[in-house]
């Protein structure tokens, strides 16, 4: 394995991408639910995602930078 697939399989890396994704779910949550009448379905759908996201980001950051020493 190359030093460039090593950064681009990399935990920050993952973290960073994870952390897009929530940014733009959440944009787009806020913008279709105030604009346009979405079902609620959907909604719900948009939001369980973007709280799996954030519990995703949340664990990855304890990996990544544990507060206790081990």
């Amino acid at each position: 394995m190359n030093i460039l697939e090593t950064n681009l399989n990399s935990p920050q890396r993952r973290l960073i991408e994870l952390r897009m994704e929530h940014a733009d779910l959440d944009a787009l949550i806020d913008r279709v639910g105030s604009v346009v009448p979405l079902d609620e379905l959907s909604l719900r759908r948009m939001k369980k995602r973007r709280l799996e996201l954030r519990d995703h980001i949340e664990r990855l950051e304890r990996t990544l930078d544990p507060k206790e020493p081990a």
